[in-house]
């Protein structure tokens, strides 16, 4: 599958660290300081465009997360098919010390997935079963 990138910046593009990666490096085009608590949207610099039938979801990085404490807010961020502006990705400091993104730094990941889209049926009544209404924390811990 190719996907097709536009950059709108002079910025690294997506890459793959390892053969057989499922996400992709995304690169931030700016410098800043992020403090603990903020989030910010981060511009990768780059325009894609997915096929249609697959969304770009954008992902934290673990070693960012492990490390700083530093996520994406609305984890996974969906770029769709249709979309084709820059590829922004929310950025949060959930650590206790300032962190500074440096630009073409590492700041998140971009995974391909095959998505489809439903036919919606309206109902009177769904079906019974095991779980019925049960929600948060309906299983238990153990």
């Amino acid at each position: 599958m190719k996907i097709r990138i536009q950059k709108v910046e002079d910025v690294a593009v997506p890459s793959y660290a390892h053969p057989g990666d499922a996400g992709m490096d995304l690169f931030s085009a700016e410098s800043f300081v992020l403090k603990p608590g903020e989030r910010k949207v981060v511009s990768t610099g780059i325009k894609v465009a997915v096929p249609i039938g697959y969304e770009a979801q954008i992902r934290p990085k673990s070693g960012l997360a492990a490390k700083y404490g530093i996520s994406v807010v609305n984890t996974p961020g969906t770029v769709d098919a249709g979309y084709r502006g820059v590829v922004g990705v929310i950025l949060i400091n959930h650590g206790n010390q300032d962190f500074v993104v440096e630009k073409n730094m590492k700041i998140a990941q971009m995974v391909i997935n095959k998505v489809e889209q439903a036919e919606l049926e309206i109902v009177e009544n769904l079906d019974d079963t095991s779980r019925g209404e049960g929600g948060f924390g309906s299983t238990g811990l153990k």
